[in-house]
This record gives C-alpha cells, structure tokens and sequence, in this order.
C-alpha cells in the first residue's frame, strides 16, 4: 500500500509541475519563449527535463527564455537525467510527447555498440547530447539489465585487419542499420512515422521494460505488426534513436526521387545520404559533423581501402575521390555559403567518381544490378557483425531476443549488398553465438553455436560459385598469415576452445556438461579448418586422436603444476612432500576418469590411457631420486614408498580397466615402473635380517640362562620359550607395521630367520642331554654253561668280540638331568611346537590381508600362492619333535638302566627266573610313572610313557640275552618269562588308563618271540642256528624266524651241557665262571 500511494503522488507531482511549467510558458510572464532546434510547440518539449529554477528566474527578470539553455542548465545540476522513478516504477500512464532534443547521459554499457575485440573508448561531452536523442531511456534500462557476470573475451577477436580511417563499433553500428534501412526500403516497408503517430507512442523505454505477467518480455512486433514493427524492434536492439531513425528513413526516401525503377538497396547509400540529408536537420553543428563524418569515412573504407575487385583503369580516379572527401570535410570549417557551395560541387563530383567504382563487375557469384560500394569482405562482415548482435535481448545479454527468426529472416535482405552467402552467414552468427556465450556463460547460446557450426557445409559440399568466392576472400592481419575467411572467423573460436581444453581439468571443474560441447566445438573446428591452405595449418595435428592426446597432455601436466605447488606450499612436518603429491595425484586421476575421461574417451579410446601415463611419468620423475637416494627404511621412506605403489597400483588398474585384458598388458609393460617394491624389499630384508640377528642371539642367550623350573604349577614349561616368543611376535609386529610394499621375498625371509631361531633352541635345549649308549652299561661278554658235553663240531666261527667289557664307570661321570628337569624340557618344546602354529597362522592371516589391501593388479608379483602356507615351519617342527622323542627316549633310557638299574638290569632272574619274577619291579616303576605323569602335560603323557614302555623291554631284552654268565634260562622258564611279560603289558595298559591296548601288544611282540625261543629244546635250537648261518648268507632267517645272533645268545644262557659244548666247538665262546 506504501508503494502504491508513493507512486500516486509521484504522479500527481510530475502532473502539477508540467502544468505549472505549461502554465508559466504559454502566459505573459516570460518575455520571449526560444524553442529548441527540432521543436515547434511546447508539446515538443519534455517539460520533466527543464529546469524550473532557470524558468522562475528568466520570469523574474522578465528575460528571454531558450528552452535549450532551460534544459541544459537542468542537467547541469542534476548530473545524470534523474531517471529513478522510471526503474522503480510503472511508466506513467500519461501520454508524454517523446523529446527529440533531450540530451543523452553517458551510457556505460558497450554490449550492443561496440564489438567485443574493440579497445577504442570515446568520451562524451556536452556538445555530443543532441545527436543521442533517445538514449536518455538507455541509463534507465541499465537498471533493468540482468546483473550478470561478463567474462573477457579478446581472445575471441576475428582475424580482420582494422579500419585505417578510424571507424568505431558505433559507427558501423549506425551505418549497418542505414543498410537495413535501405535493403527494407527495396521491399517498400520504408515509412516515415508522422510526428502525431510519435505523440501517441509510448516512450521506447516504457516498451522495453514492457513485461508481461510471466516476466519475458513484450514483443516489439505487438505495437506495431509486420516489417514496420520488425524494423521499429531493430532500431531499439541497435539501440539507434528515433531522430536519427527517422532522419535516414527520409533521406532514403529523397534519395530514390527521380530514380524510377531504381531499388532503394542499389543505391551508393553514404552519398545518398550524404546529399540527401542537410545541416538544418541536426540539432547542432557538432553533430552534423560528426555524422558527416562517418559518411566520408564509410565510403573510403568501401570503395577505396578494400576493394574486393580490382580497379582496372579507374584506379587513378580513386585519389581523386580521397581529396574530395577531404574537401566535404573542410567545407564545414569554412563560411557558411563558400562552405555551402563547395560541399555541393565537392559531392557532385563525388557522384561521378563513386558510382562508375561502385558499379563494377559483380562478386563471386552475385549476379544482377548491385551497387558495390561496402566492398572488402571483411568490411562487410564487420558491418553483418552489427546486424547480428541484434539477436541478444538487451534486458538479459545470454538470452536470446523473441524475435530472433524474424530479425534473422530480415537480415537476409542486406545479403546482396554486404556480398554475404549462408556459408558466411552460418560461420558470421556462428561466431557472434560463440562469443556472447563466452562473455555470459550462458549454456543455450553455446548450443546455438555449435548448431550454426555445424551448418557450415564442407568443402565438398559447397557449389562452385561459393568456393571461388570463398577462395577469393583473404586478409592479411599483422603477425598472422594470410588468413582465409574461415580462418579469419574460426580460428579464434579454436584456439580459444583449444586453451580452455588445454586446462580442462581447472576450467570444467564444475562439472562435464559443458566441456563435451567446447570439444564438440574444437573438433567441428578443426574439421573445418583441416580444408583450408596448409600454408597456416601445419600447426594442427593429424587426426582427433592427436588432438586429444595434446589436450590431454597439456591439462595434466597444468593440473600436475599446481598440485605440486600446492604441496609444496603445505606443512610437510608430518608427511613428506611426495606421499602428499601421490595422494593428490590418486584424487585427479579419480575426477579425470570419472568425469572427464568419458568425454574424451568418445574421440579417443584410449584417452584414459594417455592420461593415466602421462600422470605416472611426472610422479616418476619426482620420484625416482629420493628411491635411488633410499638406503634404510627411514620414516620418509615409509611414508612415501606405500603411497607411490599405491598410486602406481591406481594407474594400472585404471589402464586395466580401459582396455581389453591383453594390451592391458602390454601398456603396463610400456609403463617406466618405480619398482618400489624391489627397492623397498632392499631395504625390508636388511632390516629383517637385523632384526632376525638379535633374535638369534636372544635365544642363545635365553637357552645358556634357562634353569629349566617350571613357571607355576598351572604352566609346567620353562619360561625361556615365553620370552622366545615375545620378541618373535614383537619384530612380526614391527614387520607389519611397515606398511612399505613387500614381495613375499621378504616374508619368506622373517619366515626363516623365526625358523631357524627355534631349531637352535629346539637343539640348544637337547645339547646336555648324554646319548643312550652313554646310560646303558656295556654288555657283558657271552660265555657259555660250565658243564661240557662232546658233540661234532661242523663248523667254525667266531660270532663275538672276546674282548673283555669296560667297567662300568660311564654313568657315573657323565651329568645325568633329573626326571623333573627332563619333563619341563618336555612341556617346553610341546609349548614351543603347539604356538607355533598359532604364530604361523597369524603370519599367514595378516599377509594376506595387507595383500588384499594393496589390491594388487600386477599378478606375477604375488607369487605366495606357489608357496604351501604350511610348511614355512617345517624345520623348527622336525627340529623340535626330534629334541622331543630324544627327550622321552632319554627318560626312558635313564629311569631303567639307570635309576632302576640295580633292580631291574642287575637283580631280575637272578638267581633264577623263579627266584627273581618282575612283580618286584611294578612297585619302583609305577613311582617313576607317577612322577613324569605329574610333570608332564596331558597331550604328552602317552609319548612319554611309551618311550619308557620301549626301555622297559630294551631292559627286559637285555635280562634275557645279554643277562651275563649269571644268569641261566631252561626251557621251562619261558612260561614264568611269558607270565612276567603279561604283568609288564597289563601295568602299561593299566586297565584302560594307560597306553592303548594296540600299541602295548605291538611293542612287546619283539620280547614275546624272543621269550617263545626260550621255551624250545637245545637241539632244535642249535639246528636252528645251523640253518640260520646259511640262510643269513641268502638274506633269509631260519625257520624259528630268529636271527643267529639271538639264538646264539639264547644258547649262551642256556643251562645245557649240550649247548655249552656246541658253544665251545663251533664258537670258542669260554666258558662262565659263575
């Protein structure tokens, strides 16, 4: 409600001022009323733009009032024309006359009026005013612009060389429209808008801010329908004012009098004008001049400057038609009838010289009555260029205007003048397309573009005429070659399009839509430039590909500068520079191939390829000294080292990945590696083989200290093991920790640096141990009974040494260890073997993990599969059961033959197996078995008791073939022998809870046959071992199943007067002294 009140009393003021302003004027308080130049009432005059100060004071003074004076004298107070209340609100809808002498304010806004590649800058002055009648309403609209970002775009400037007589992007702007005018003026839809037609119009502002309820805008063709609207809608989008509109139009008009049958579009416009149009026309001096001006220069750039066809004997006439322009010039600088009379003669020679230049034979292949005076096709397309910016809506500069199809369906008419054909249009509008996007950014205008581009037809597809007048279309512009048409206009859009794709990692980065259209730009481009002369193109590469791998190229390593400036701008305290650069690098390779790559890739299979390498050379070149400069496994060289292979292992797996399997391959065998694994497993071996030392030496260590008590009670191995093992876990730890890339080389390596510490301790532990030979006592010598019998002898050989046995001092000078000792030993290395396979699993575990982790692509590199996982302990465990069975094969050997010796191997059967049976000995053997059952572990305890199992019958062996001299056997002893080896295999058995039945029946059968041998008569067995000396010779045994030297040994302890002779013949054997 505010808003609409404040407007009402705006209005309600600007009515009362015009009212009293029309009041004080048109009554006798003013002397004299002087109007300004081009009004005749005051309902010519814009009462809001006279100074009611100026006016009260003339009327207090009763002086002449010149309006003129009136409204400069306002502007000079106000500055600018106070054009607030138009942008803030509706126009009033009150029908104000248009002024037609209002000075114009300075308009900053140089979208429509000057080309994008011009650097000239005028400045405005008050005497300039008159000549911009309408642009007072240009200001207003600023306000109502769209406040858009506008990006520079000199990079897009044409290739056309510039204009020597000076002509500004105004002046052809103006004089493109004249040549509108005229080419509209050939179809009669030239009319001169009365000035009562005028009063009624609202003012061109008001039209362009017209909008309708959804917000575009009001087309210009609504007021006024057909060509007469179409051609107002041009004059508001060249921004030309209405004076200047009208002024022409009647020059025009004037010009065709006379000329029956003459097309207003074949006239030699300038001269028309320039005779046809008079001072008295303008509002001052200055700007007749000024337009003057611009006419002479016209002509010279049109026919003089560059003519498109060549001037034959004419040619000495064209420093004629220089002097006499320069003679209209000066006639403006002296007296008004002199002046007068030598413009006039000066322009009717004008006349003779221009026409018969203008008219000469036709262009390419534009036939019919054309007058040529814009000649020089650059000129031309110059002033084609004015034409089309007309195209862009003047409240928003990336939209194109409503009327679009229609303005370009009229600017077909100015063809024939300006020698314009579609090729040249298409590429022309192809150009103002491209270049308005540049500077607004705008997607739509972009898409225009590439639409125009891609109507520019080919070579071959052009007809004869069009090639031969493109062929004749060259400039020369100052650094380049002679530049083609086409060139002049698309190589500025490629090598702009070739810049930005040439960073396109910095200048996409918001994301690929538009990318894919700038490529499909450069491409159409460069397609088309592809056909012009090679003389300027052999900078252009050969195909697509080519050209892509140069973008490619070309943004990688911009994007690879400033990451590296990046990083080495960062704080490195924590990290080096390289792992920070690797990490970088992973995440452009990552936005490449996910958003750039795919559009690339359309042009270029192997695009992500080129990319992927091209990023792993400039890694590799920073790289490769501080690999080289590697000695130790420092933490830079940890940091470093996993991220390069990491991004090493990124690179080849997106090659992988854009490319069929096998040239896979074969590209990451073209790949320079950095061979970071090799290095680093260099430099993880020396560390490991160091590590792996100290633990040898701990072990040693370890094993000389190690006293062999138990932990506790619970934990019954010695606590030596348990330190082995932490420092084997701690540097497995450390192992791991290094997160550097590692070959199984290097595992491998820890896997038998830990084995081999365990084999030592597993052999250091059993090196005090005595051997068995050194706990039994010798064995006696065989002698044979007293009592001699005589028999035949057969044979003669000796089956023994006669030597006499050592004594039997051995055991008592060697360190015997003690049961306990034995059993903690026992449970160590059980202990040792049991977390063995807990570590070599763990090992195992996280190898495979950190494998995975790397996601290795490279698949010679992980050669662990050919290695079994079990078997990288086999060592240690065939090093720590052998110190096992010896440790059980020891306690065994020392409980009977040395600490049962005396009941067992002395006293047993002794006198007689009657006198002397094994129950005696089940009493001190179960307490042994009691005491390694007490030490020993439950998993080890049928090992061990199986171990003195087999000593007990080494014993009993021992007792029944190699007892001595003092002890005999008859064959009725075997039954007592039978019965005792029953008791020995039931205390084993133990009713279930000892040894399996099974494995007691096994071990014992060697003593049960030899016991069964004891029960035979003495002749079977001497025919036995008569048979038994042959068959051994063959490799057989006789048919009792024994040996010789067991039945010999039965016959030594056999009470026999028969076997003792038998002894005595065939074996010398002495005889017992017992």
């Amino acid at each position: 409600m505010d808003d609409e009140n404040a407007l009402e009393l705006l209005q309600r003021y600007r009515r009362d001022r015009r009212v009293l302003l029309d009041f004080i004027l048109s009554g006798s308080l003013i002397k004299k009323v002087v109007m300004p130049p081009g009004a005749v009432t005051l309902d010519d005059v814009d009462l809001d733009q006279v100074s009611v100060d100026y006016v009260l004071n003339c009327a207090k003074r009763s002086s002449l009032l010149e309006l003129s004076e009136a409204i400069r004298d306002y502007h000079d107070h106000t500055g600018l024309p106070q054009m607030d209340y138009v942008e803030i609100f509706p126009p009033v809808a009150v029908s104000t006359p248009t002024p037609v002498f209002a000075p114009s304010p300075v308009v900053s806004n140089l979208s429509r009026s000057e080309s994008f590649d011009s650097t000239h800058e005028k400045e405005l002055t008050v005497d300039d005013i008159d000549d911009f009648e309408d642009d007072d309403d240009s200001a207003a609209l600023e306000g109502f612009r769209s406040k858009r970002t506008l990006n520079d775009a000199s990079d897009l400037a044409v290739k056309l060389p510039s204009f020597s007589t000076g002509l500004t992007d105004d002046d052809l702007r103006e004089t493109a429209y004249e040549i509108l005018l005229a080419c509209a003026g050939a179809t009669g839809g030239l009319i001169v808008p009365s000035k009562e037609k005028k009063k009624e119009k609202r003012s061109s502002l008001i039209r362009k801010l017209g909008r309708s309820k959804t917000g575009s805008v009001v087309s210009q063709s609504q007021s006024a329908p057909g060509l007469v609207g179409l051609l107002e809608t041009m004059r508001v989008q060249m921004e030309i004012s209405e004076v200047m509109d009208i002024r022409t139009r009647q020059g025009l008009l004037n010009a065709l009098v006379g000329k029956v049958g003459k097309r207003m579009d074949t006239l030699l416009i300038p001269l028309e004008l320039l005779c046809c149009i008079s001072r008295s026309e303008f509002s001052d001096k200055k700007a007749f001049i000024r337009w003057q001006k611009r006419q002479l220069k016209v002509l010279e750039e049109g026919l003089v400057n560059h003519p498109a066809v060549g001037f034959g004997e004419s040619g000495r006439k064209t420093n004629e038609l220089r002097i006499l322009l320069a003679k209209i010039e000066e006639s403006e600088f002296l007296p008004s009838s002199n002046g007068e009379l030598q413009r006039t003669e000066c322009l009717r020679s004008l006349r003779e010289i221009a026409i018969p230049l203008a008219e000469r034979p036709a262009r390419g292949d534009l036939t019919g009555e054309i007058c040529h005076w814009a000649d020089g096709y650059h000129f031309n397309v110059r002033l084609y260029e004015k034409l089309l910016l007309s195209v862009f809506d003047m409240l928003d500069e990336g939209k194109l205007t409503e009327e679009v199809e229609e303005i370009l369906e009229l600017l077909k008419s100015t063809w024939r003048v300006l020698g314009i054909t579609e090729t040249i249009h298409h590429t022309c509008y192809a150009w103002i397309l491209f270049r308005q996007y540049v500077i607004t950014s705008e997607l739509g205008l972009l898409l225009h573009a590439i639409e125009q581009l891609k109507k520019i037809p080919l070579m071959e597809q052009r007809g004869q005429h069009e090639r031969l007048n493109l062929k004749s279309l060259h400039s020369k512009v100052e650094g380049e070659h002679d530049m083609s048409f086409l060139q002049s206009f698309l190589t500025p859009i490629q090598r702009w399009a070739d810049k930005q794709l040439g960073d396109y990692h910095l200048q996409f980065n918001e994301g690929p839509t538009i990318m894919e259209k700038i490529v499909a730009v450069a491409m159409i481009t460069r397609r088309l430039l592809l056909e012009e002369p090679e003389t300027t193109m052999h900078s252009l590469p050969i195909s697509d590909r080519d050209q892509i791998e140069i973008y490619i190229s070309s943004s990688i390593k911009n994007a690879f500068a400033r990451t590296l400036q990046v990083v080495e701008r960062a704080d490195v305290s924590h990290e080096h520079h390289l792992t920070l650069l690797a990490e970088e690098l992973k995440k452009l390779l990552k936005k490449d191939s996910g958003t750039f790559m795919p559009i690339l890739s359309q042009r270029h299979p192997q695009a992500t390829v080129v990319s992927a390498s091209l990023v792993h050379k400039l890694y590799g070149h920073r790289l490769k000294p501080f690999v080289d400069g590697a000695e130790h496994l420092t933490e830079d060289v940890i940091s470093v080292f996993p991220e390069a292979e990491s991004l090493e292992q990124f690179i080849m797996a997106l090659i992988t990945s854009s490319c069929q399997e096998e040239n896979a391959e074969i590209l990451c065998k073209k790949l320079n590696l950095y061979e970071i694994e090799e290095k680093s497993g260099t430099l993880v071996l020396r560390w490991v083989n160091s590590q792996l030392g100290r633990i040898l030496g701990w072990v040693e260590r370890a094993i000389q200290q190690e006293s062999w008590d138990p932990i506790s009670p619970q934990q019954r191995h010695a606590s030596s093991i348990v330190e082995v093992y932490r420092i084997v876990e701690e540097t497995v730890d450390q192992f791991f920790a290094l997160k550097v890339p590692m070959r199984f080389t290097e595992l491998n390596c820890l896997f038998r640096g830990i084995d081999n510490a365990l084999q030592v301790y597993a052999n250091n532990a059993v090196n005090d141990l005595a051997s068995k030979e050194d706990l039994t006592p010798p064995v006696p010598i065989l002698t044979r009974y007293k009592k001699e019998v005589g028999i035949k002898a057969f044979v003669k050989k000796e089956l023994f040494d006669a030597r006499m046995p050592e004594e039997p001092t051995r055991t008592n000078e060697i360190s015997v260890l003690a049961t306990s000792t034995l059993c903690v030993q026992l449970n160590t290395l059980y202990y040792a073997i049991s977390h063995l396979n807990k570590l070599e699993d763990s090992i195992w575990e996280r190898w495979t993990s950190k494998r995975s982790q790397e996601k290795l692509i490279k698949k010679s590199l992980d050669k662990s599969k050919s290695f079994p996982q079990k078997d990288t302990f086999d060592g240690s465990r065939k090093a720590i059961n052998a110190a096992m069975d010896r440790i059980c094969e020891y306690a065994g050997t020392k409980i009977i033959f040395r600490d049962l010796r005396v009941p067992f191997i002395d006293n047993l059967y002794k006198p007689s197996v009657s006198a002397s049976r094994m129950d005696a000995l089940i009493e001190p053997l179960d307490m042994e078995l009691s005491q390694l059952c007490d030490i020993v572990v439950e998993p080890l305890r049928d090992r061990i008791v199986t171990s003195l199992l087999q000593a007990s019958l080494d014993g009993l062996l021992r007792v029944i073939l190699d007892g001595g001299p003092s002890r005999v056997f008859f064959p009725g002893d075997a039954k007592l022998l039978e019965e005792d080896l029953d008791v020995l295999k039931e205390f084993f058995i133990s009713g279930g809870d000892g040894l399996p039945r099974g494995v007691v029946e096994n071990q014992i059968a060697r003593v049960r046959h030899v016991i069964k041998l004891h029960g035979y008569e003495t002749r079977e067995l001497i025919e036995d071992l008569k048979s038994a000396s042959g068959m051994e010779m063959q490799g057989g045994k006789s048919k009792l199943g024994a040996d010789s030297k067991t039945l010999l040994r039965i016959l030594c302890h056999r009470s026999d007067s028969e076997a003792s002779l038998f002894l005595k013949k065939q074996y010398k054997i002495p005889k017992s002294s017992a």
